[in-house]
């Protein structure tokens, strides 16, 4: 049943509406919603009361974020699964892996916070070794479900094509995005040597290029103004399923006269715009260069985006739809 387009569901109680609807047709991700949003009140009051830090950030400063990620995920995904038909063992399994993946991580996550060290590229000791190898695996997993929850979205035939190609194009990018997790994993030249001098490895991986992970960063995010920080492209690629899908919309309700044909064309080029941004900052984080910080090849790249997608969506919207 679709949730988002279906004007029955408009009504005074259209939230209760939505959460009876979805219980019964998808309990495991509301649950994982429901789930998320309790530990975010629960980390809120930590970051609160606790005044413990780890890499100079508040010990619950993760969780926290997490919990955030986590709610907009889970709730997204089940919205999406909405629209896809006849593959109701298929997204039972995709539901099912999906809510166990990340209710395991963000336990894990919250664990290692309360006992007051790192949780990710933690191996220190045996226990800590273990929660990242099982947090490993939950994403893992959750990377793999997402990729067949793609599968059955591009399977999917849309009445409307432009509004179906934008769902298909945030999944496709929300799956490149969650990929790119995996460039943190790899233990790191500092690391090795470290490794190899000391016969001990305390840390296997990291976000940060260029500098030590815990430098100077952006308010909340974190996200390093020393060096590169190969979490912004993981974070905006993840959260292009809510970001496309509102493009997207914005595309084909406000733009009523054009085509399908052109609004299928705005949205491609914007898809492709997204992910060419996201490979853009990631590739800037590679290199290690701060987000905020740009120097001139960025910029240069940056500005042939934009001309790009601006140059590409005027030519859609001047040039005369042929007739076949």
């Amino acid at each position: 049943m679709n949730l988002a387009l279906n004007p029955k569901k408009k009504s005074s109680n259209g939230l209760q509406i939505f959460f009876q609807t979805s219980w019964r047709e998808n309990k495991p991700l509301l649950f994982t919603g429901l789930f998320s949003i309790a530990l975010l009140l629960f980390t809120v009051v930590g970051l609160l009361v606790d005044t413990r830090t780890i890499l100079g950030e508040p010990v619950w400063i993760k969780p926290t974020k997490f919990a955030i990620s986590s709610v907009f995920y889970s709730l997204t995904l089940m919205w999406m699964l909405t629209f896809v038909t006849r593959r109701t063992r298929w997204i039972s399994i995709i539901s099912w892996v999906t809510a166990v993946a990340m209710f395991v991580e963000l336990v894990l996550i919250a664990l290692q916070a309360f006992r007051g060290v790192r949780s990710h590229f933690n191996v220190a000791t045996p226990f800590d070794m273990a929660v990242f190898s099982t947090m490993g695996t939950m994403i893992l997993l959750l990377w793999l479900v997402s990729l067949a929850a793609l599968v059955l979205l591009i399977r999917q035939p849309f009445e409307n094509r432009a509004w179906g190609l934008s769902l298909k194009l945030a999944l496709v990018i929300t799956v490149v995005g969650t990929g790119l997790g995996f460039l943190m994993t790899s233990p790191n030249a500092q690391q090795l040597a470290t490794a190899e001098a000391t016969g001990v490895m305390l840390e296997a991986g990291g976000h940060s290029v260029g500098v030590a992970d815990g430098g100077a960063g952006l308010p909340f995010v974190g996200w390093s103004t020393e060096g590169g920080d190969l979490r912004v492209g993981h974070f905006i690629g993840m959260h292009a399923m809510q970001v496309l899908p509102l493009l997207g919309y914005v595309i084909v309700r406000q733009n009523s006269r054009l085509s399908g044909r052109k609004q299928s064309q705005l949205i491609g080029i914007t898809g492709a715009g997204y992910l060419a941004f996201v490979g853009l900052v990631t590739w800037q984080a590679l290199r290690a260069e701060p987000l905020i910080y740009p120097g001139p090849l960025t910029l240069t790249a940056l500005g042939v985006l934009i001309a790009a997608v601006a140059g590409g969506s005027i030519w859609v919207l001047l040039r005369r739809d042929q007739l076949a």
